[in-house]
């Protein structure tokens, strides 16, 4: 192999390997997907419709939507403000607003909130493994 392919080689190794370790953090309990979003909660006009996994939603389940995560894929979602966290299934696609990252079932938002009147929190959201 000539030096300037072997260089080259080297640098994309290198760099691949930079560009890897720093695209997210792990811990004990998976791998962190965003560390500060925005999350909000479904209307209660939404029970007993169907989610775009198929299931019916319940706005008394422990369960999630989120643009891209797998339908099952369970993630930890930590309010930034208490530290108070929630494990819930993702279920469903959304939310449609550019600045949320994902959309949580009213039991879910209430068990991490210390104020039951503001629909959005800043959350961490770490994938269960």
């Amino acid at each position: 192999m000539k030096k300037s392919t072997i260089k080259l080689f080297s640098i994309t190794l290198i760099l691949s390997f930079f560009i890897l370790s720093c695209s997210s953090s792990k811990n004990a309990s998976g791998k962190v997907l965003k560390s500060k979003a925005e999350a909000s909660y479904y209307h209660d006009k939404f029970n007993g419709r169907k989610t775009a996994s198929g299931e019916k939603f319940s706005n008394s389940k422990l369960t999630a939507a989120h643009r891209t995560l797998a339908f099952g894929t369970k993630v930890k979602v930590t309010n930034l403000a208490n530290d108070k966290s929630v494990v819930v299934e993702v279920n469903d696609r959304g939310p449609f607003k550019k600045s949320r990252e994902i959309d949580l079932s009213k039991k879910a938002f209430m068990e991490i909130t210390d104020n039951k009147n503001h629909g959005t929190l800043k959350v961490r959201i770490e994938v269960i493994k």
